[in-house]
């Protein structure tokens, strides 16, 4: 489980998250809704240290961190907390100078310290899940922006993360292409991998989420599934849910 507590971020004057508290169960999949401006994308990066907070606890399986501006997290503790989470970003992030199976192995080689035979087997099982084995020799470039989010996901995977975010991840891609990273993502839910997915497309978000967090201002306003949230009475989140259902 992963377990925020009283967390909250301001960057000068403005205060981005607001003693956040949340409990994201394990093996289920946490979908992160709200207003553009709301918090949705700090609060999923505090949850892998990106985005340090000031004050508050996150917890994950027991790994704990409290957050105090007087006495800053150590490196080392960071680091050690980022291992066990695995970020799959908007805009892919891939190293364009390495080839695909390349940008699959830096973290476990980097990170991990695995020997490169291993990371490299473990990486080509990785490109076949994701449907992209034959693509592993080739640059970020030669691929499709769909392939792209796809090998960023083997590549999240490949850190084998307690727990995968999603900030976005088709908000950069053509219609066409978002369908095959929206099917890479539905296989990841059915396999009960523990998932913090940020989306603005509400009919997906009905479809795979067990559980949803409505985010303004930087407050949780409402939290459930999907039909606890469309009738709870609230009408700002019914709007909102109803405006963006047809994406």
């Amino acid at each position: 489980m992963l377990q925020i507590k009283n967390v909250s971020k301001q960057y000068e004057e403005l205060k981005v998250l607001d003693q956040i508290n949340l409990n994201i169960e394990s093996n289920q999949t946490t979908v992160i809704i709200g207003p553009s401006g709301s918090g949705k994308t700090t609060l999923l990066r505090c949850m892998n240290l990106l985005a340090v907070p000031d004050s508050g606890e996150i917890d994950l399986n027991g790994t704990s961190l409290i957050f105090d501006p007087k006495a800053p997290i150590q490196r080392k503790k960071v680091i050690d907390f980022r291992k066990k989470t695995g970020m799959v970003f908007q805009g892919f992030n891939l190293f364009s100078h390495r080839t695909v199976i390349e940008n699959i192995m830096e973290g476990p080689v980097t990170v991990l310290k695995k020997k490169k035979q291993e990371a490299r087997e473990e990486g080509i099982l990785l490109l076949q899940k994701v449907g992209l084995e034959e693509k592993a020799n080739q640059y970020p470039r030669q691929l499709s922006g769909g392939q792209q989010q796809r090998v960023a996901i083997a590549r999240a995977l490949a850190m084998k993360p307690e727990v995968l975010l999603f900030d976005e991840p088709t908000s950069a891609l053509d219609p066409e292409l978002e369908i095959e990273v929206l099917e890479m993502i539905k296989t990841l839910v059915q396999e009960q991998y523990t998932i913090v997915i940020v989306t603005h497309k509400m009919a997906f978000a009905k479809e795979i989420s067990d559980h949803i967090i409505f985010l303004e201002q930087g407050k949780v306003v409402k939290q459930g599934s999907y039909s606890e949230l469309y009738h709870s009475g609230n009408e700002r989140i019914s709007k909102f849910l109803t405006t963006l259902q047809s994406s």
